[in-house]
């Protein structure tokens, strides 16, 4: 794992196969999900997992190239459902396992998606 300073926060990398681990750890520190997101730089995904606990915010990055299969970690934190059905109808990152799975129904929208930048810079 590598700490690292983003923006004034601290923010955790860890590689893609750490993620379903490092979400049971938090779960079994009583920690919850804050947030999860995606976004789309240089050809890649970073996706921002959030845990916290009543004074403590801990958020670990992972980044993926498009063709890489993340898995879910909804059934570890059942609320992530929402967060990766965002990622992976608006950003298109391949996340495999989401209970439930709205297969790409989730929002009702106009735009098309995925929000990519043409050229993903």
């Amino acid at each position: 794992m590598e700490k690292v300073i983003e923006n004034g926060r601290n923010i955790i990398k860890i590689p893609l196969k750490e993620l379903v681990t490092t979400a049971m750890k938090e779960r079994d520190k009583g920690t919850r999900l804050a947030q999860a997101c995606a976004s789309y730089v240089k050809g890649r995904y970073e996706l921002i997992y959030s845990f916290a606990d009543d004074y403590e915010l801990v958020s670990y990055k992972v980044t993926v190239k498009p063709d890489e299969v993340v898995p879910s970690i909804s059934s570890i934190y059942a609320p992530a459902f929402t967060y990766e059905n965002e990622m992976k109808e608006l950003f298109g990152v391949k996340i495999e396992g989401i209970v439930p799975d709205y297969n790409n129904k989730f929002y009702r929208i106009e735009q098309e998606t995925p929000f990519l930048k043409k050229g993903g810079e």
